[in-house]
């Protein structure tokens, strides 16, 4: 078995786009469940998009989402 230093000498020498391929395979195994979370907020973002589109909801520009929240806390 490679030492990790063995590892990251032979990981450093391959082609970028190897190691990019290396770099997410390992993070995956580490962060399994940011994948699950990254998929979650994909979803509700093409829904809320989709809401605004069929115009089910109606965007409120930020100045004035802004405006109402310096109103509530100025009291």
């Amino acid at each position: 078995m490679h030492s990790v230093e063995e590892l990251f000498e032979e990981a450093v020498s391959l082609p970028v786009e190897e190691r990019l391929r290396l770099i997410d395979t390992l993070l995956e195994t580490v962060r399994p469940k940011q994948n699950e979370i990254e998929k979650e907020w994909i979803r509700v973002a093409r829904e809320r998009r989709e809401e605004i589109l069929s115009g089910k909801v109606k965007p409120i520009p930020a100045k004035e989402v802004h405006e109402e929240i310096r109103k509530r806390f100025q009291k």
